[in-house]
């Protein structure tokens, strides 16, 4: 390696290495891909190898390495380490730049000289925004196609529909599955940089002569009729979004070469991190920056783990773009792995290893869930202490209690016993959806109402529920919605959103809010020749009058406390509703509606108003003696002493395909929303545009995939135990479990994940057991 003189602060460094970690601080031009799995010590590899090419470049202000992550904790953790190393090194600090991808794109788009005020970032759209802005086209979309929503409403039906179905799924139609059609689509197409026109011509290969089967609905003509109005809204309104914004530097770079070569004159190289995250579009920016200008070489180091990818069923984010650079890489001998992790004990590893072998197997004749890539223990003969450390219990341990609530007992039973064991653990309890984290977190806080023998607050074990922080986020559109309703009750979105936040806060019972909200005069005051309606009608009309007799004898600001009251919010919900109060009356201190609404849209629209907090939230995931209650998902990057991962029944992990009950009418088997985003997926790689039978099988299939990859990443959180819990009965549809109500008809038989069974097989064939805690 070229390095001048290889300083003693260098040789360490290079010394707490391992491989692949190193061959990042031997790079030194051109393109490498390197994959690393989880608890590798990808962050570290990657600022070592920065403060080393900063180093060994002379890297300044006017020329620096630029390091791309995707999110604000990882730059400013992976920055913190690269100022450390250059400082231990003796060199200045400012031969480089950490940056959020969107905040460059930003950067690139409103240095320009011709950036106006919507390139510039002041209109920035929030995701309300983005999804107020979508719904906008599809009421303007739904308009000037009258005859196209007509055929959509009648669905499969040959048979006349009444006034209430038909104005039921109308109302489905415009207020949520065009909707999401329409920011699938936005999303998507724009990553790749599709116009309208693109997509219609796509359209047009679908219903050509040659298809093998006409499509039902559609639906990519839709998507490129709402991409256009969205576009039109935006350049009307100088408004900017996320993607636009990085389409926007995409083409000023490759539309203007003098400033094109400005910026690749400052960058020396891109090192990207959660390369598996990244879309086409992200990607080729990136390379752009990374282009030297006068050689025309490329210096770009991209690092992730196409094993993790976790979000390309929901995003245009795809780990097979990843995959494909990783074997660009390989063909001209540039890619490397690092396989070497010290996170977890050597069985937690095994098990792991063992789910991609497992997946990759089972799941053979579709694209392969994972990449044959495995996790190795720390070589013994490393320097690095605690790597791979023993393990608590048996390492891995397997549970198959009767019922979902027998599960959480166990598990109270196993966190005792860790804590009283290790009282400094750190123990984190990963499930698959927000409901059910927020009924583990009920029944651990009520312990007699649910028969558990372990009390955990009795015995001073905090309980931390991330979704129950991360719900106060949403008071103040949660609030709105509210007082929307209670000043438009015969508005029916106004009805649906209010609904809405009821049902989500459990107010009321789950039931079709499309049929109510599609009459509003209906469902408020029924006259006595409407047919009786069933008890969740009734309760949910009983809590609107409630409210909207508050409406009556109160004043505004009292009216939202009333408000936050009924909809159960805890103190620190409370706490945020008076912040917001506040907030409110320094904007405008009268409290007529009328002048408040505005304000107070321009608050929820602009996404910055701050729940209140007592302290960083990252810093209280991974607490010691606590128990974190959180989803996989948001897992993602962290690591505890124990992982508990319960609720793995088949129908939850990797679950079914199911159609959402106000869009069976189109088909009640097959999501189009998912067929369009499986046919551009297609385009993007570059494969036969599939029909709509074939790209909903292949949606599926993608979903399944993605649901090992979320299980795989849950395993490897945990460094010396890992608990997994399959019940025997668990609730057929988790979203409508009332457990406060709780009988055994709530519950059906439900068999466990299909890997859980032969990983239990797996276990008891090779794991030797090691009895007790240690």
């Amino acid at each position: 390696m070229n390095l001048l003189p290889l300083s003693p602060t260098v040789s360490h460094l290079l010394s707490t290495l391992r491989p692949g970690q190193r061959e990042i601080s031997e790079w030194q031009g051109g393109m490498l891909a390197v994959s690393a799995v989880p608890g590798a010590g990808k962050s570290h590899g990657m600022a070592v190898g920065a403060a080393i090419a900063i180093a060994r470049e002379k890297l300044h202000q006017q020329r620096q390495l630029v390091v791309v992550t995707y999110s604000r904790s990882a730059a400013a953790n992976i920055k913190v380490r690269i100022r450390q190393y250059l400082r231990e090194m003796g060199l200045p600090r400012n031969g480089f730049s950490v940056q959020t991808l969107h905040s460059l794109a930003l950067k690139i788009a409103t240095s320009h000289p011709t950036a106006g005020l919507r390139s510039r970032g002041e209109n920035l759209m929030s995701e309300h925004e983005q999804r107020r802005l979508c719904v906008t086209c599809v009421k303007e979309w739904a308009r000037s196609h009258p005859n196209l929503l007509e055929r959509l409403i009648q669905g499969r039906d040959t048979s006349p529909l009444s006034n209430v179905e038909h104005e039921g799924r109308k109302s489905a139609l415009l207020t949520d599955i065009l909707v999401k059609l329409a920011q699938t689509v936005i999303s998507s197409a724009r990553s790749m940089a599709l116009t309208p026109h693109d997509l219609r011509q796509l359209s047009q290969q679908l219903r050509s002569p040659g298809a093998a089967e006409a499509e039902p609905y559609p639906f990519l003509e839709i998507g490129a009729d709402l991409l256009e109005l969205y576009q039109h809204h935006l350049a009307q309104g100088e408004q900017i979004d996320y993607d636009e914004m990085i389409l926007a530097a995409v083409r000023l770079l490759e539309g203007d070469r003098q400033y094109r070569h400005e910026w690749q004159q400052r960058v020396y190289a891109v090192f990207e991190d959660e390369a598996q995250d990244s879309t086409p579009l992200q990607s080729q920016l990136l390379h752009l920056l990374a282009a030297d200008h006068t050689t025309g070489q490329v210096n770009f180091v991209r690092v992730g783990d196409p094993n993790q990818a976790i979000n390309s069923t929901f995003t245009a984010a795809d780990p097979l773009f990843f995959n494909e650079f990783c074997d660009k890489c390989a063909q001209q001998q540039a890619f490397y792995e690092m396989t070497q992790a010290g996170r977890s004990t050597p069985l937690i590893i095994r098990a792991a290893n063992y789910l991609v072998r497992w997946a990759n197997y089972a799941l053979k004749d579709q694209e392969p869930p994972f990449r044959e890539q495995f996790i190795d223990c720390v070589s013994p003969t490393g320097l690095e202490s605690g790597a791979n450390p023993a393990p608590w219990g048996q390492g891995v341990e397997i549970a198959r209690p009767k019922t979902v609530v027998e599960t959480v007992k166990h598990l109270a039973q196993r966190i005792s016993q860790v804590l009283a064991a290790h009282p400094e653990a750190s123990v984190a309890v990963l499930v698959r959806t927000n409901r059910q984290a927020e009924f583990v977190a009920d029944v651990l806080r009520s312990p007699t109402d649910f028969n558990l023998d372990s009390d955990l607050c009795a015995q001073g074990i905090p309980l931390l529920d991330v979704a129950g922080i991360e719900r106060r986020s949403q008071v103040p559109k949660e609030l709105l919605d509210i007082l929307y309703f209670l000043h438009c009750p015969y508005s029916p979105a106004a009805v649906k959103a209010a609904l809405t936040v009821l049902q989500e806060r459990k107010r009321i019972p789950p039931q079709n809010l499309d049929r109510l909200a599609a009459q509003p005069e209906v469902f408020l005051y029924p006259g006595p020749l409407d047919p009786p309606d069933e008890e969740p009608v009734l309760k949910a009309r009983h809590y609107c009058h409630c409210l909207l007799n508050a409406r009556l004898e109160l004043s505004l600001f009292p009216l939202i406390t009333y408000c936050a009251q009924e909809l159960g919010y805890d103190a620190a919900e409370l706490a945020t509703v008076d912040r917001l109060i506040w907030e409110l009356s320094q904007q405008e201190p009268t409290q007529l509606w009328e002048r408040i609404y505005p304000r107070w849209q321009e608050l929820v629209a602009a996404d910055r108003f701050q729940a209140v907090e007592m302290e960083d939230l990252h810093s209280r995931l991974v607490r010691s003696g606590q128990v974190t209650i959180m989803t996989m998902h948001r897992a993602k990057g962290l690591d505890w002493d124990a992982v508990f991962v319960p609720f793995l029944e088949e129908r939850t992990l990797p679950g079914q395909s199911w159609v959402a009950a106000n869009a069976k009418f189109l088909s009640p088997e097959v999501d189009f929303i998912d067929v369009v985003r499986s046919q551009l997926r297609a385009y993007g790689h570059h494969q036969p545009l599939p029909n709509w039978q074939t790209a909903s099988k292949k949606a599926t299939a993608a979903k399944i995939a993605e649901e090992y990859r979320l299980l795989y990443v849950a395993m490897t959180r945990a460094k010396r135990l890992l608990w997994l819990a399959a019940a025997q009965q668990a609730p057929f549809n988790w979203q409508n479990f009332n457990w406060r109500g709780f009988d055994q008809l709530q519950l059906h038989d439900s068999p466990p994940c299909p890997f859980i069974k032969d990983l239990e097989r797996q276990l008891k064939a090779h794991a030797a057991p090691t009895p007790g805690d240690r």
